[in-house]
């Protein structure tokens, strides 16, 4: 059972590859996943966040679920898991960047850009959290086109950056927002 759904897994990337990769998206991709490098996009959103008065309460909630996100999926889960990349075990398919030094279970990129952006949703007007829910999906997705992750290293890694951010939010709203002059949702 399990061996058919690793297959499943590595079959889908293959189809990524067949019908989806293409010139003109190849760049695109390529430039999204570079976003996510060691969530320097999002620590650059959150010190944004914490110099805007108005907006320290998403900073502070963006610091502490990126924290989170790193300490169990980069430090704990991958270390545990280790799977290998898939462009090593799937046989046929190909990267289409630069081979990746840390294991592959679950995706850094995707739990990065998920605990910051649904930290960005819960505490920022839609305007704002929508697009950054849309960005954190576009660097998780890239991650399967350019073949650094299966599809359940980016769900799992989406999935575990989100509770954080819900987790944090939940601790942070209990504790500092009734005192905040400058929250507002």
């Amino acid at each position: 059972m399990w061996e058919t759904f690793l297959t499943l897994d590595g079959n889908l990337l293959l189809w990524i590859q067949e019908y989806i990769r293409n010139d003109l998206l190849t760049p695109v991709m390529r430039f999204l996943t570079h976003l996510g490098d060691a969530g320097f996009l999002w620590i650059v959103c959150t010190i944004l966040f914490l110099l805007w008065r108005e907006r320290r309460g998403t900073g502070i909630c963006m610091t502490f679920s990126l924290l989170c996100s790193l300490l169990v999926n980069n430090l704990l889960l991958k270390n545990l898991v280790a799977r290998t990349r898939p462009y090593e075990a799937v046989e046929g398919l190909s990267r289409i960047i630069e081979a990746q030094v840390d294991l592959s279970f679950p995706s850094g990129h995707a739990g990065s850009s998920f605990a910051a952006a649904v930290a960005v949703f819960l505490t920022c007007p839609k305007r704002i959290g929508i697009p950054a829910l849309a960005l954190a999906a576009l660097i998780s997705l890239s991650r399967l086109y350019v073949g650094a992750h299966y599809p359940t290293d980016v769900i799992a890694g989406a999935l575990i950056g989100s509770a954080a951010a819900v987790l944090v939010h939940k601790c942070y709203s209990r504790h500092c927002f009734k005192s905040s002059p400058y929250h507002t949702t």
